[in-house]
């Protein structure tokens, strides 16, 4: 990652971080307010949810801080995952906010219990699903634009308070509208805990995928090969492809197999063109192993 990159991709993660933090916490003090005054237990466990959104974004922060750290002598590929680490740290909170929506959701259930909310709640609870749905919106935007998986899962984090908004805004309309239907409330609450178990699976699958180094896409290794062979080195058989994903950079290793009869000098030459023409075209840094041509690929 080139340094105008990198400062880029440091600015949106802090200017995430800091918008979260504080709309979250404006959230946090209207949802508490309403629900003292209302006595809703659910708006207000629904504000402490809210609150750990600010948690989750202050995560964010701190992994974009340590993640734009230069390599060291200890670190030599820099300090990039941390930021992947962060995500797994905010898949685990919205996974402990899903068990307790289950949790929660099943004993409402075993006590026959309804929401009971007034008008204040109704547009507190509007209020809520808008601005988190657009915090949402905007961490999404923001993930994809630099590519880090901490912001995107923050953003998961912002759609789950405002899909446990959704869930007592649905609560105070049936119970307004169907009092009979008392069991709506926790129904509700299991769907969109399953909805978030699923979310936790899409971050850690990502995560995980991107930590233990993947294969890249077939029409990547076509760009990689097209430009590879723009070099008229002759047939070189490249196959072998790997990513490593450092954040801040990626490393491309690769195999291509090459005459026996060539010399060492001959060998590196090529290796060389190769690992210089990917990282000028793609900003890989990229390791090229070299095989006899009477070697099996493996």
């Amino acid at each position: 990652m080139d340094s105008k990159k990198e400062l880029e991709h440091k600015k949106y993660g802090y200017l995430e971080g800091v918008i979260s933090i504080i709309l979250n916490s404006a959230l946090f003090a209207v949802k508490l307010y309403a629900g003292i005054i209302t006595g809703s237990i659910a708006l207000v466990a629904d504000a402490w949810h809210t609150l750990s959104d600010s948690l989750s974004s202050l995560v964010v922060i701190i992994a974009v801080k340590i993640s734009s750290k230069k390599p060291d002598p200890e670190h030599p590929f820099g300090h990039g995952r941390w930021e992947q680490i962060a995500a797994l740290f905010i898949a685990f909170l919205l996974a402990v906010i899903a068990y307790d929506f289950a949790k929660d959701s099943i004993s409402r259930f075993s006590n026959r219990e309804s929401a009971n909310f007034g008008m204040l709640a109704i547009t507190v609870t509007v209020l809520s699903i808008i601005v988190k749905e657009l915090l949402a919106q905007y961490a999404f935007y923001i993930g994809r634009k630099t590519g880090n998986l901490a912001i995107k899962a923050d953003g998961w984090h912002h759609r789950s308070d405002a899909l446990s908004s959704v869930v007592v805004l649905v609560g105070i309309i049936f119970a307004l509208k169907f009092p009979q239907l008392w069991w709506m409330d926790s129904i509700l609450g299991l769907i969109v805990s399953l909805m978030l178990f699923y979310a936790v699976y899409e971050i850690a699958k990502e995560t995980v995928t991107k930590l233990l180094g993947e294969s890249p896409s077939r029409d990547f290794i076509e760009k990689i090969s097209s430009a590879a062979n723009s070099l008229n080195l002759g047939d070189l058989k490249m196959h072998h492809f790997h990513i490593h994903n450092y954040v801040n950079h990626q490393e491309l290793t690769m195999h291509i197999r090459l005459d026996g009869q060539k010399s060492i000098d001959e060998g590196h030459r090529i290796a060389t063109a190769i690992e210089k023409k990917l990282s000028s075209d793609f900003g890989l840094h990229t390791t090229v192993h070299i095989e006899p041509l009477t070697e099996e690929s493996h």
